[in-house]
């Protein structure tokens, strides 16, 4: 069954039909590659995700699949988040660029010092302890192939995050060297983004077909 974003975030609320690993949306893992001291933080940038890739949810994202999502949140002036460990009550900078290419989903961006939890992910980079890039996102459409792989074919991304496991193990990232956020309210925020956005860009279906001029 289809759902809006309004209902996905409302049914990641109440945790229906949803893992509570996922926490009202599916995660992938990489590592980011470069990691470089900048004025106010440290920048970070790698893949976070590879198309034709099979990570261990046996999953697959086809090229082009975060195309439509990025357009919506570029057309209403949002911004794929920047968050610690998945967490949305715990922004930690922000991606400056987040784009598709030939071989997946590139990502660069600032984890800011002036963020007490961004100066400890600085930290565990530092020492190691910390590589990896997960996406948050919603799966809007998938089909399954012989070998029983989930072919995601759209996504809409909604946060990538710095976390201790991956999903897919290349996921990697390189540098140089208050307040409590209900998820629900953050699902809703976002996820009425996205439809609002895709009302926007997609056609209306009372529009007449034909010779256009």
């Amino acid at each position: 069954m289809d759902m809006s974003g309004i209902d996905f975030a409302r049914g990641a609320e109440g945790g229906e039909g949803l893992s509570p690993f996922c926490g009202g949306l599916e995660r992938k893992f990489m590592q980011f590659d470069e990691v470089a001291k900048v004025e106010g933080g440290v920048e970070i940038k790698g893949y976070a995700s590879f198309f034709d890739a099979v990570d261990q949810g046996n999953d697959v994202v086809q090229r082009g699949a975060y195309g439509a999502g990025l357009m919506a949140l570029k057309a209403a002036g949002r911004g794929v988040k920047m968050l610690w460990q998945h967490d949305p009550a715990q922004p930690i900078g922000v991606w400056d660029e987040v784009r598709e290419d030939a071989r997946g989903l590139f990502v660069k961006g600032r984890i800011l010092q002036s963020v007490e939890k961004g100066r400890e992910a600085i930290a565990l980079i530092e020492a190691g302890a910390i590589d990896g890039l997960s996406i948050g996102y919603r799966t809007v459409k998938a089909t399954k192939n012989t070998k029983g792989q989930r072919l995601l074919q759209e996504l809409e991304l909604w946060e990538v995050s710095l976390v201790t496991f991956p999903m897919l193990p290349s996921a990697r990232v390189g540098a140089k060297a208050d307040g409590f956020v209900r998820l629900g309210d953050v699902l809703r925020e976002m996820a009425g983004v996205f439809d609002a956005a895709s009302a926007d860009i997609r056609p209306s279906s009372n529009q007449p077909k034909g010779d256009a001029t």
